[in-house]
């Protein structure tokens, strides 16, 4: 299973940056919607789309393995 570490990635981008971002300001920021921000965020197994990576790595300037990772399904989860 894909595993987004979008909000340790916001974290890490604070720190550096001294200042909050909200997934408002983030949408904004990359076009991306901010439900589907919180989907990316927060829903287990959610399927986003290869641009909006592109634009999240653009826009952390950071590569696709610091935005995902992959980890075993739960055995519930499995097929």
């Amino acid at each position: 299973m894909i595993r987004f570490r979008l909000k340790e990635v916001i974290a890490d981008y604070e720190f550096r940056c001294g200042k909050r971002l909200s997934l408002e300001e983030l949408s904004r920021e990359t076009g991306i919607g901010r439900s589907t921000l919180s989907k990316i965020a927060g829903r287990r197994g959610y399927n986003t789309t290869t641009d909006n990576l592109d634009r999240l790595c653009s826009f952390f300037g950071c590569a696709v393995g610091d935005l995902l990772e992959h980890v075993e399904a739960p055995p519930s989860l499995e097929e």
